[in-house]
């Protein structure tokens, strides 16, 4: 799943927790799902700022960027 759609699962997630009146089984589940898509976006972002990094180092030497 691509970054910005598990960001807009996950702000869904969010406003229904927040508006709805959700039974504690239905709650739960909506937050271990959000807590999945947290961890993926995480994941996604951390890949993104070594990517950057390596970017970086790469212009601070003399390299030229690709």
């Amino acid at each position: 799943m691509r970054f910005e759609e598990a960001l807009r699962v996950l702000e869904e997630i969010v406003i229904k927790l927040e508006k709805e009146d959700l039974s504690l089984e239905e709650a739960l589940k909506c937050y271990e799902e959000g807590i999945r898509l947290l961890r993926h976006c995480e994941k996604i972002l951390q890949e993104a700022e070594r990517r950057i990094e390596i970017l970086k180092q790469g212009s601070s030497e003399g390299s030229p960027l690709r």
